[in-house]
């Protein structure tokens, strides 16, 4: 698949809403008083931002959401993966000096 500003954005989009989805339901379900409110707020700014870019790209592009989103998940893991691989290289590193 080749990678156009439309698929860049709505990848951008997506993970922003997964993060900030995730960052909500972590806040509102640990926090307490004002922190809950946060969080909630946090969740459906996540829900809209996810909504809005699925939509927008579905709308220019029918039919190939799925697509982008599996590819967006395999980008997303595999660039995790990598951050998590290179802390632990550079952990070791740090523990062994």
């Amino acid at each position: 698949m080749t990678m156009g500003w439309l698929e860049y954005l709505t990848i951008f989009l997506l993970t922003m809403g997964l993060i900030m989805l995730l960052a909500g339901i972590f806040t509102a379900y640990f926090g307490t008083g004002r922190s809950r409110v946060i969080g909630a707020v946090l969740l459906v700014l996540g829900l809209l931002i996810g909504i809005v870019g699925a939509l927008y790209y579905y709308r220019t592009n029918p039919g190939h959401l799925i697509e982008l989103i599996k590819d967006a998940l395999l980008m997303l893991l595999s660039a995790i993966g990598g951050a998590v691989v290179a802390v632990v290289v550079f952990l070791a590193a740090i523990m062994k000096a």
